[in-house]
């Protein structure tokens, strides 16, 4: 792994587990045992390697939805919500649900690409549950735009919660998410 990579991969971790104003370059230099310099070479400003670590979740969430694109809408939510799954076995929130609680205080920059990488989630998941619906595969009452803010909402949220509640409640609670879709 390039030393940016690694620079990206803790930057994200240490976002996900502190928040981003709770680390600084120096966090990351003890980490990787390299001087700050080093990732300034990199990343001159924090913002720079706050949008990096935000370009880097695109990347990965525009790959799942290629990878996706033929599966049912059933196996499409699923691979959605992988990602929190996948957070969760590390211990920590997503990207969006840690850098949501810091909006306030990020440089601009950063919530422009974090405004992007939500709407692709918004209309990713909007789209899985329209497929799904015309499909007759799932069932809802309220627009698939409303529906998604609903799924993607209670997402974010069981991740954050069942951190304090247990790993078999977030279990529970993405099967009923499922579940109550194909109701």
């Amino acid at each position: 792994m390039s030393t940016r990579s690694e620079i990206i991969r803790i930057g994200d971790e240490l976002i996900r587990d502190k928040g981003f104003n709770a680390f600084s370059f120096y966090s990351i230099s003890r980490a990787m045992g390299i001087k700050n310099a080093s990732i300034h070479y990199h990343f001159p400003t924090k913002a720079d390697l706050g949008i990096a670590i935000v370009e880097g979740q695109i990347a990965g969430l525009e790959l799942l939805m290629r990878e996706s694109a033929d599966k049912s809408p059933v196996d499409k939510l699923k691979t959605y919500m992988s990602i929190y799954s996948h957070a969760k076995a590390e211990g920590r929130v997503c990207l969006v649900g840690s850098l949501a609680t810091d909006i306030n205080s990020v440089d601009p920059e950063i919530r422009v690409h974090l405004k992007v990488l939500v709407d692709k989630i918004l209309d990713w998941v909007t789209d899985i549950l329209k497929e799904g619906r015309d499909k007759d595969v799932f069932h809802f009452t309220p627009t698939p735009r409303t529906k998604a803010l609903m799924v993607i909402s209670t997402m974010l949220a069981s991740l954050q919660l069942t951190r304090l509640t247990g790993d078999k409640d977030f279990n529970t609670i993405k099967d009923t998410v499922i579940k109550e879709l194909k109701a």
